[in-house]
């Protein structure tokens, strides 16, 4: 079941898409709507975040960027020059 919705979320397929392998498509989405809900997910990332911590696997120093530069609509594909 937990290999068929991280199938899911790191393929980024649609739900009806999943490999049958993992059972019906249905259940998966049923149960992985019902965990977002209930905060399953968040007590999982919680838990796996404060073992890594323990064992030093964190780099808390890191950064990241999410600056975004938008062109106007009209600055693609102009001539240069003319």
């Amino acid at each position: 079941m937990i290999n068929g919705i991280v199938f899911r979320v790191r393929t980024g397929v649609p739900w009806r898409d999943v490999p049958e392998r993992y059972g019906p498509w249905k259940t998966l989405y049923k149960r992985f709507v019902r965990w977002q809900e209930d905060g399953t997910w968040a007590r999982i990332e919680a838990m796996l975040q404060a073992d890594a911590d323990a064992a030093g696997d964190l780099d808390w120093h890191g950064n990241a960027d999410s600056t975004i530069v938008r062109a106007h609509q009209h600055a693609a594909g102009a001539r240069k020059g003319g």
